[in-house]
């Protein structure tokens, strides 16, 4: 599978709390086309407010989605001067650390 990295960079001016909220509103919005399920396995993406980025990880049709539909949603919120948005290589480090902390204690409470 492919790795189709997007970061997004908001300005100070930018609410982190909306931008967050936006991201969850994608990530809700884009389990009513691909269900609850497909959206656990294939969702991946990394909010960290320190740095004023989110990373989204579009290399499935879900992430896809995840992608399009939040650049949807800052774009008319925020304004398209309010954030820049590139592609990138990898997720950091500590994101697919949290992910997979998370996948794995999630396995443990079921």
């Amino acid at each position: 599978m492919t790795k189709e990295l997007y970061r997004y960079k908001f300005d100070a001016s930018v609410s982190l709390e909306d931008v967050e909220a936006s991201l969850m509103l994608a990530i809700l919005a884009t389990e009513s086309l691909h269900g609850e399920a497909q959206v656990r396995l294939d969702a991946a993406h990394f909010f960290d407010p320190d740095r004023r980025a989110c990373v989204i990880d579009a290399g499935t049709a879900v992430g896809l989605d995840i992608n399009r539909l939040f650049l949807g949603f800052v774009s008319r919120e925020f304004g398209q001067d309010a954030f820049r948005v590139e592609r990138v290589n990898r997720l950091p480090q500590h994101a697919t650390r949290e992910s997979r902390d998370r996948r794995t204690s999630e396995q443990q409470q079921s």
